[in-house]
């Protein structure tokens, strides 16, 4: 069974009179899952790849897609927010993924996952949660500034400034210096041919859009930590989170907070925001522990899984 690359299919969508082409694949075959990557200036399906060959060898069908705005989906002005993301990932679910099927979701990909099971009960087989973030880069780290924030979306969807800012905030030190210090534990696997093949996912027509959006908090999937968290209590299924002992501060603080306000247990592992790749062995069998368990207990007469979250 050949598993590095999965057969690229389309499904095609419509966000407000505008025609919108998701690209996703699925790799391997079993019990479905689907993969949802993070939000951010890079972000691809490929960035889940390496968690879905891992699964795809423990006997899952994994689903990669790109989120309209970014990878190989349609790009440009499409009016990124909320309601966007939500009506996409409903109508792609209903219309790709079969029931039962498990869901990966990482970064503020956590929100829209959760918000998409409790207005569906019963969607999700299971849940995991990879490093959930809620809030943007900037008002992470800038505190709530709608005014200047919306400033900032004008002025990179402006025609020739707005190409400018971009062409600057995806320059390769760029790019090197967040994943060294936000996105990645381990400085030396951010390579000049790492942040080369990251910087492509940035480079496509249109791709500045959906990338301000996200990092000015126009994408974010809760208006605060308490609209979050009340996606948990109770999550719409059994969830397991894995978050970053390397994580920043500000962000480790509010995954911190979810743990201990929810009843689902949160592990800590090895690596930061982009654990999903860097630590793909150690949250790979984690996974796929907790997925297949599921399975089990699904079966008469299967053995009682082993308790990985509280």
């Amino acid at each position: 069974m050949r598993l590095t690359v999965g057969m690229v299919r389309r499904f095609t969508w419509a966000w407000q009179g505008r025609p919108v082409e998701a690209v996703y694949e699925v790799v391997g075959t079993g019990a479905p899952v689907l993969l949802l990557p993070a939000f951010s200036t890079v972000s691809s399906r490929e960035e889940m790849r390496p968690l879905a060959l891992h699964l795809a060898a423990a006997g899952f069908a994994c689903t990669l897609v790109d989120w309209p705005g970014f990878g190989s989906s349609t790009r440009g002005r499409l009016g990124y927010g909320p309601a966007l993301y939500e009506g996409f990932l409903a109508d792609f679910c209903t219309a790709v993924t079969p029931a039962g099927t498990a869901v990966i979701a990482a970064g503020h990909a956590s929100g829209y996952a959760l918000a998409l099971g409790q207005r569906r009960p019963g969607l999700w087989r299971r849940i995991v949660l990879l490093a959930p973030t809620w809030r943007g880069p900037l008002p992470t780290a800038m505190g709530p500034r709608p005014r200047a924030y919306a400033i900032m979306r004008t002025l990179v969807r402006a025609p020739v400034i707005g190409q400018a800012l971009y062409r600057l905030n995806i320059h390769p030190r760029v790019i090197g210096m967040m994943y060294r210090r936000h996105v990645y534990a381990d400085a030396d696997q951010v390579t000049p041919a790492f942040i080369a093949t990251k910087r492509g996912f940035a480079r496509g027509p249109g791709a500045r859009f959906a990338s301000v959006a996200f990092v000015t908090g126009a994408l974010d999937p809760s208006p605060d930590r308490q609209g979050f968290q009340a996606l948990l209590g109770p999550p719409p299924a059994t969830t397991l989170i894995l978050c970053g002992t390397a994580t920043p501060p500000k962000s480790k603080a509010e995954m911190a907070a979810i743990a201990q306000s929810s009843s689902v247990t949160v592990q800590w592992v090895p690596g930061s925001l982009g654990l999903h790749e860097e630590s793909v062995g150690i949250i790979g069998r984690l996974i796929a522990t907790f997925l297949a368990d599921q399975a089990r207990v699904e079966q008469p007469g299967s053995a009682a899984p082993r308790r990985l979250i509280g």
